[in-house]
């Protein structure tokens, strides 16, 4: 069976979609599937339609990796009942199409309970790039954590718009850190390297997601809220190849072993190393329900000069 695994941006991009080729790249080397990859699509609705008719002749199933193919991925599936399809990281089902989500937002809110641990300004910043309901999940889980922790820490939140372009990253982050954050959670892909240097020049942690930051650059990364898109991929793939069309969302969260976690670095102390294990405890059990919906105030870089 071919199957394309569909990209929004390049694949090596130091996040989600780089732990989604591992995946893909495992699945093909397994002989599962003949995998075919297409990236560097830009983040337009009608780029997306477009690239996705150029693909689709030539395969028998398609994994859009990311939530941003909620829009167009169900109308192809529509057109196309001979063809298998998925979405990696979606909200949309059909007879045709599964959607598979690695719960981001489980690590996210341990994220949020351990910056309200390790602030000592009381203010801490989230900071994403495209305003897709995954982002918007993990945003809302981040601010549920760190309300559950410390409700009195103050969170400046914001989606500036790339996944990809540093410079506007790094404004961003400067912004917050100049408006008092000194711990920044970041859901981010190449981006994210102008919030390591906005974090660097203002001496202030930084918690990542998808991949263990902590192992990449322990000097800027406190945490990182680990997100196994990887497997997410390889099973959708193994699903499609079986003839499996999944009625319901396909979730791997805290209970799915190492899919989803919180990397903490030396530098976290005992007491917050307790207090996210407690946590990640009460969600396994059921005893948080991690909201996925945020309605408080937006921060943007015109709120505050920025000074890093």
């Amino acid at each position: 069976m071919r199957i394309a695994v569909f990209f929004v941006g390049e694949v090596q991009d130091n996040g989600f979609n780089a732990s989604a080729f591992s995946g893909a790249e495992r699945a093909g080397q397994a002989g599962v599937a003949d995998i075919h990859i297409v990236s560097g699509v830009a983040y337009d609705q009608d780029e997306i339609r477009t690239r996705l008719a150029e693909v689709l002749p030539g395969v028998d199933g398609l994994i859009f990796i990311g939530g941003q193919g909620d829009i167009a991925t169900p109308e192809v599936a529509a057109l196309c009942p001979d063809k298998r399809f998925a979405i990696i990281q979606g909200n949309r089902t059909g007879p045709n199409l599964a959607s598979y989500d690695v719960r981001q937002e489980d690590s996210a809110f341990l994220a949020g309970v351990l910056a309200a641990n390790l602030t000592r300004s009381g203010i801490v910043g989230h900071l994403s790039g495209h305003r897709v309901r995954p982002g918007l999940k993990g945003r809302a889980a981040f601010v549920a954590g760190v309300n559950h922790a410390a409700p009195q820490v103050t969170v400046l939140t914001g989606f500036c718009g790339t996944q990809d372009d540093s410079t506007v990253t790094r404004g961003w982050a400067g912004a917050q850190i100049a408006a008092g954050a000194d711990i920044i959670f970041t859901m981010l892909n190449d981006a994210r390297q102008g919030a390591i240097d906005a974090c660097r020049a203002g001496n202030i942690w930084q918690i990542g997601n998808a991949l263990d930051w902590v192992q990449h650059d322990p000097q800027v990364f406190v945490a990182s809220a680990l997100a196994r898109i990887d497997i997410g991929v390889e099973w959708a793939i193994r699903d499609m190849v079986a003839g499996r069309t999944p009625p319901e969302i396909v979730e791997f969260g805290l209970g799915e072993g190492d899919v989803v976690a919180l990397s903490l670095g030396k530098a976290v102390p005992d007491a917050a190393r307790d207090a996210v294990k407690a946590a990640a405890a009460d969600i396994r059990a059921g005893r948080i329900t991690i909201s996925d919906i945020y309605e408080g105030a937006e921060f943007s870089p015109k709120d505050a000069r920025c000074e890093v």
